[in-house]
């Protein structure tokens, strides 16, 4: 069944994500409902309606459901349980099963290993017992991450040693983590794949990620990677997706190490920050695709159009004011993406921008210069 425009579409998570999800069913004809706990969430305030309460509000749910032919999310920590709620009245894509792997480290660890991708060496932490087994010690220096409820650098910690690994475990609050053996990286790329109902696939271009604190900072598309790493990386990324079952728009995070080999990082089941670029070089963005796989709709043409470089905006340019948009604006191939957001705090996404040029290189300059304009305005009006 495909669902035309005209027809209701949800969204679970009212960030910048959901924002961006609204923006392109709009676009396409699709008014949107958004469901989110904050009263003043980005999505929420250009959607169509807005259901303002917790995840797990039972009548908000029903009330989401009774609106809205079907319903996406835009992050992966939705109890899976509201997901199934709503699956049964509404088409909910993705469905609970595959939130509920890529939602816990755990699951997804051991997920990704019985389907047989490679994984940087983990270990499952459960209990303070665990800080001493010779395994574990065996990991460090390694990154100690809680199981659920992490991101953007939160909810982890680099440990050293087995000293530095207690004091992390203990300041994590004693949660369930999984400690990951740190590994010679040579660079980080990622891949935003769709999905369909019928199993249709459609990969998007390899890009290569560059973090700060944990966050992303900078997206490089194409990767500078050999065609050979990129088509694997797209296929494995398309594997997983097929493994998975996925219906909708997942990214698939990679470590590469020397020799060109390959190891997954992270999955997340929805679209991601380092698919952004996708808006403004691509024929069709995540967000439209995340639309179209929703909808039952044939998945949109991934063909990267531009050479294309995004830079994060955090709040932390925010500081003494808004920023000088002058300096992003003044250049005729650079696309500004602001997200609304009422409150600027340190590491806090507010917006990106998108360099576009004929080669990588030259976008990936212009974008740096503006990235060092934007910081030294920051330190000469304080």
């Amino acid at each position: 069944m495909r669902i035309m425009p005209g027809a209701m579409l949800g969204v679970i998570g009212g960030g910048q994500l959901g924002r961006m999800f609204v923006m392109a069913a709009q676009q396409m004809g699709y008014p949107v409902t958004v469901l989110d706990p904050s009263v003043d969430s980005p999505a929420g305030r250009i959607a169509e309606h807005f259901i303002c309460a917790d995840y797990a509000d039972h009548s908000a749910l029903k009330a989401l459901s009774m609106q809205c032919a079907a319903i996406t999310t835009e992050f992966e920590n939705i109890p899976a349980e509201s997901l199934r709620l709503l699956a049964l009245s509404s088409v909910v894509s993705p469905d609970a099963d595959s939130v509920s792997i890529a939602q816990n480290r755990v699951s997804e660890k051991q997920f990704l290993g019985t389907n047989g991708f490679a994984v940087a060496p983990y270990a499952i932490i459960e209990r303070h017992a665990d800080l001493t087994a010779q395994d574990i010690v065996d990991l460090l220096p390694g990154i100690l991450k809680v199981s659920q409820f992490g991101y953007d650098g939160k909810g982890q910690k680099s440990v050293a040693n087995k000293t530095e690994l207690i004091a992390a475990y203990t300041e994590l609050n004693h949660s369930v983590c999984v400690l990951e053996k740190f590994m010679p990286l040579v660079s980080e790329i990622s891949v935003v794949v769709a999905r369909s109902r019928v199993g249709e696939l459609k990969t998007f271009p390899v890009s290569e990620n560059q973090h700060v604190n944990g966050i992303l900072d900078v997206s490089i598309v194409p990767a500078r990677v050999s065609a050979a790493l990129a088509e694997q990386a797209q296929s494995m990324a398309s594997q997983v997706a097929e493994k998975l079952n996925y219906q909708g728009v997942l990214c698939v995070e990679f470590f590469v190490l020397n020799n060109d080999k390959l190891l997954i990082n992270e999955i997340a089941p929805r679209p991601h920050n380092s698919g952004h670029y996708t808006i403004n070089a691509c024929v069709t963005s995540q967000f439209e695709q995340q639309v179209r796989a929703l909808c039952g709709m044939t998945l949109g043409e991934t063909t990267q159009h531009s050479a294309a470089v995004m830079i994060n905006l955090l709040g932390d340019l925010w500081q003494n004011g808004k920023p000088d948009w002058n300096l992003i604006l003044q250049h005729p191939s650079t696309k500004l993406h602001l997200y609304g957001k009422t409150e600027a705090r340190p590491g806090r996404k507010m917006g990106h921008y998108t360099v576009l040029s004929t080669d990588t290189e030259t976008a990936l300059r212009e974008a740096i210069a503006i990235k060092k304009q934007l910081e030294q305005n920051l330190i000469r009006n304080p």
